[in-house]
């Protein structure tokens, strides 16, 4: 199947005040569950991918393993056919804030003010609102536990200005990686709306950005991270990378998922001073997608291990 594109350029605590605004819309999201009318809620997700054909195969669209610091290629399977990246495009968000926090163009401890935009995003959240502030820190383990897409907009905004300029960064630092079955037209890979394009990638594209991005010590401490306290301590950020705690030695990166997309992942794992990496693009289910990229890893850590004599 071929894409075609148009290329263009714990429960909660006691709610703080700030959080107000967070237990207010579950309280809302609850009633409208006992309504009934749930399909309400999640329109904004997955209604959006409904003029999205679908790419999900079984079990994937493309995968490839690589040896993270030779990047040598040890399995590869459709691994330049393009697929819709979905939320595995804020592992580029990371690295973009990481690299300006290394050039010190850009501080950990940076306030950064949530605008309107950013608290009207749906899908998966942390439920930001207009005027409170965060450190790009924080931000940076909701981006990355949470994949929380409001997140991935306040920090666009206040790394480049506007949510266009951040993705003209994005794409160019794709250029750079070599990327070039990749463009991306979102900070967040959520499905297109009217008017818009999809992300678009292929498995050895991400493998390149999970290359880049495995140099970067910095970034494991996000990747890492299974869980962590936000807001204070009133909200609980999960991680939705089923490798953590499971897999050996598995620190990293992203998943992502919307029903046109399938399920895909980003993973990395390091065992005994090996690092290798694993993508899988647009499986059908989540099981699918899990079982292939624990397959991939062992797959790939056999491949480096010593010959025995």
């Amino acid at each position: 199947m071929k894409l075609e594109i148009r290329m263009s350029n714990s429960p909660l605590k006691t709610p703080t005040r700030s959080a107000f605004p967070l237990q207010l819309r579950h309280s809302t999201f609850v009633i409208l569950l006992c309504l009934g009318i749930s399909s309400f809620v999640i329109a904004g997700t997955q209604n959006a991918s409904a003029g999205l054909k679908s790419v999900a195969r079984d079990p994937y669209v493309g995968a490839i393993v690589v040896d993270a610091s030779t990047g040598n290629v040890l399995f590869k399977d459709r691994a330049e056919e393009r697929a819709y990246p979905a939320s595995v495009v804020k592992l580029m968000d990371l690295l973009i804030i990481l690299d300006d926090v290394a050039a010190g163009k850009l501080a950990l401890t940076d306030k950064v003010t949530v605008s309107a935009e950013a608290e009207r995003m749906g899908g998966s959240q942390v439920y930001l609102a207009k005027g409170e502030t965060f450190t790009v820190e924080d931000l940076l383990y909701a981006l990355m536990i949470k994949s929380a897409n409001d997140v991935a907009v306040a920090l666009a905004e206040h790394v480049a200005g506007s949510k266009e300029a951040f993705v003209e960064r994005m794409n160019k630092k794709a250029a750079e990686l070599g990327m070039s079955n990749s463009r991306f037209h979102s900070v967040h890979g959520l499905p297109p709306g009217a008017g818009q394009e999809p992300d678009i990638t292929t498995a050895h594209d991400i493998a390149l950005l999970c290359r880049a991005a495995a140099k970067m010590p910095e970034v494991f401490r996000y990747t890492s991270t299974r869980e962590r306290m936000f807001r204070d301590g009133t909200f609980q950020l999960l991680s939705h990378n089923p490798m953590l705690g499971r897999v050996e030695g598995a620190d990293g990166f992203k998943t992502g998922y919307y029903r046109a997309a399938g399920f895909s992942i980003a993973a990395t794992a390091s065992r005994n001073g090996t690092r290798v990496i694993a993508v899988v693009l647009g499986s059908k289910t989540k099981q699918a997608r899990n079982a292939k990229v624990a397959e991939l890893v062992e797959l790939g850590f056999d491949a480096l291990a010593p010959a025995a004599e």
